[in-house]
C-alpha cells in the first residue's frame, strides 16, 4: 500500500491512499494516526477515509520533516483495530421510508426482498464519521449491493435515513441534501447535540442493521 503525500497550504500534509476502501487500509491508517499524535508540532490529527490530514505548527516541525516521519513510519505499522462496539439498527425498508429501494433492485438485478436480505446479513464498520455530525461511512456492504448515486440528488434526505452511494452504506443522521439511494430510516436518533456523547457512532464500531418492516 503506497502512501501518497500532499501539501495542504504551509501547514497541513494530506497522507492519502488510492482505492478501494478496505478494513485492513482503514486499520493501518488509525495506526499512523496514533503514531502521528506523538510527534512534535503535530497539532491536529484527522483521520479520512483511506487518508489522514497532520495539521502541524510550521514554526515546531518543517514539513520535510514530517514526510520524512512518516515515510519511515508508514512501512513498519501493523493496522491498528479500534475497540469499538456493536450497534444494532432496526430499519424500516422500503415504501415511503426508502423510495429507492426498487432502483437499488433493478440495478443489482435482485428482488427487493433479497436487497434487503443481504443489506441485513452482514455486520459493517464504521471507518469514519464525516460529511455531518454523526454521519457513519459503514465498510462492509456486500459488493453485489454497490449502486451508483442518484443523478439527481435530493433537496432535503429525511434525517435517519438509510442509503446506499456506490460501495458504501450509511444513515443520514440529520435533514440534508444527498444523492445517496434510500433503501430505508431507522427510529434511531444518530445525532445529539445536547446528549454527553452527541454521536451514536464512533470510528470502529460494529454496526448491524435488522429488518422491522419490508414494504416492496
Amino acid at each position: 500500500m503506497k502512501l501518497r503525500l500532499h501539501a495542504l497550504g504551509d501547514a497541513a500534509l494530506l497522507c492519502e491512499l488510492p482505492p478501494p476502501a478496505t478494513l485492513a487500509r482503514q486499520q493501518k491508517i488509525w495506526a499512523l494516526a496514533a503514531e502521528a499524535r506523538q510527534w512534535r508540532g503535530v497539532r491536529e490529527v484527522l483521520p479520512g477515509m483511506n487518508n489522514l490530514t497532520l495539521v502541524f505548527d510550521p514554526v515546531a516541525t518543517e514539513q520535510a520533516e514530517l514526510e520524512m516521519q512518516v515515510l519511515t513510519a508508514w512501512p513498519q505499522l501493523a493496522g491498528a483495530a479500534i475497540e469499538g462496539r456493536d450497534i444494532v439498527v432496526p430499519v424500516a425498508y422500503g415504501g415511503d421510508d426508502g423510495p429507492d429501494l426498487g432502483a437499488v433492485a433493478a440495478h443489482t438485478g435482485l428482488s427487493p426482498a433479497e436487497v434487503v436480505r443481504r443489506h441485513t446479513g452482514g455486520t459493517y464498520t464504521v471507518y469514519l464519521v464525516g460529511f455531518l455530525p454523526g454521519f457513519g461511512f459503514l465498510g462492509g456492504l456486500p459488493p453485489e449491493l454497490a449502486t451508483p448515486r442518484r443523478a439527481e440528488p435530493r433537496t432535503a434526505v429525511p434525517a435517519r435515513s438509510v442509503g446506499i452511494g456506490g460501495e458504501q452504506t450509511g444513515i443520514y443522521p440529520l435533514v440534508s441534501p444527498g444523492g445517496w439511494q434510500l433503501i430505508g430510516r431507522t427510529p434511531l436518533a444518530l445525532f445529539d447535540p445536547l446528549a454527553a456523547e452527541p454521536t451514536l457512532l464512533r470510528p470502529g464500531d460494529r454496526v448491524r442493521f435488522v429488518a422491522e418492516s419490508v414494504h416492496t
